[in-house]
């Protein structure tokens, strides 16, 4: 017994000390080589950082890392409010580790547009999975990025795949946005529904639906569960009204209880099944190779945002012209116009 606390202990000042340091981006990259968590905690802190020299360390860090990238499985899962995905990634997340599989959770957390900090706190959620040593939970504010999803969640996947885990879990936050940010950066689109609370007719609404490679009726227990069996067979109709994915794939509705551990196995052979049809067609590929490019031209347009906003010049004009604007002094066309003319000649 008193070795195990001597254990504990050491392991305890080993990260205590790690923290205290501020490691170069090189000891990042052999830290989340290594698979220590810590270190990719550390890292996408950088990733997710507005500092310009956090910037350059993390972008330096991802250089590093996507030749040690794997084959991952990547699941995007959304839903409104109250859909139990907390509990339905703890459940699902706890099913894969116990399958040997390494499982990242990149919880997008609402942000509060008072003081720009997450609400719901992901790792208070998922109890079970937070403890579990082939597990790993990043809850991130999702700010103010399309559809919930935080600004570099792309980048801490990579991230994440160097640092060894099979299946990354992204959670959107789910609240009506477009979800599409998500869709654009993973394998497998899962869209978590609720019987018997107008969530039906939610789900029938094209966009969603067009996106989804899979629907999952959660909550199917107790005296929810006939609501769920005719949920389902609701959802399986809508879906014979689109027609197939460009990938051929027809998406499949399921039910599943994540409180009672219940058609989580099911759901994890969907996926599989999806995988292995997808990559013989050779439409994983091509997904994978059409999300880089995209996530080019995201980054591209993100950076020249960053960049605008940062440039002091451009602070200052933008105080005067926000207060002319409101008053009705200049338009909002004339005011752009002059931003970024003074832009662009601070960059010449």
């Amino acid at each position: 017994m008193s070795s195990e606390k001597n254990t504990s202990s050491d392991s305890i000042s080993k990260i205590k000390s790690f923290r205290k340091n501020i490691p170069s981006a090189r000891e990042l990259t052999e830290g989340i080589l290594h698979g220590n968590k810590t270190a990719l905690g550390r890292a996408i802190t950088l990733v997710e950082s507005t500092n310009i020299t956090h910037l350059n360390r993390a972008n330096e860090i991802i250089e590093n890392c996507l030749t040690h990238t794997k084959n991952s499985i990547r699941i995007g899962i959304t839903g409104v409010p109250g859909v139990g995905k907390s509990t339905f990634i703890e459940t699902f997340g706890l099913h894969l580790t116990a399958l040997g599989k390494k499982v990242a959770v990149l919880a997008v957390d609402p942000t509060s547009s008072i003081s720009k900090g997450s609400i719901l706190g992901d790792k208070t959620r998922m109890e079970e999975l937070v403890k579990d040593p082939n597990a790993f939970i990043r809850p991130s504010p999702s700010g103010s990025s399309l559809g919930g999803v935080a600004r570099k969640t792309r980048e801490s996947i990579i991230l994440c795949e160097a640092a060894g885990y099979d299946v990354i879990l992204i959670e959107t936050v789910g609240v009506g946005q477009s979800e599409t940010a998500v869709h654009g950066m993973v394998d497998f689109f899962l869209l978590l529904k609720l019987a018997g609370a107008g969530d039906e007719l939610q789900g029938i609404k094209r966009g969603i639906m067009e996106m989804a490679d899979a629907i999952v009726i959660n909550k199917a227990d107790g005296d929810n569960l006939k609501r769920a069996k005719i949920a389902k067979t609701e959802f399986t109709r809508a879906l014979h009204l689109y027609p197939p994915k460009e990938n051929g794939w027809i998406p499949k509705v399921l039910t599943c209880s994540a409180l009672e551990n219940r058609g989580i196995q099911k759901i994890w052979e969907l996926v599989e099944t999806y995988l292995g049809e997808n990559k013989k067609r050779g439409g994983f590929q091509l997904k994978r190779r059409e999300q880089n490019k995209y996530w080019l031209l995201q980054t591209v347009e993100d950076q020249l945002k960053q960049r605008f906003y940062q440039n002091k010049e451009v602070k200052v004009l933008l105080d005067r012209l926000l207060l002319e604007v409101m008053d009705s002094k200049i338009s909002p066309f004339k005011a752009a116009e002059k931003l970024l003319a003074l832009h662009q000649k601070e960059l010449k």
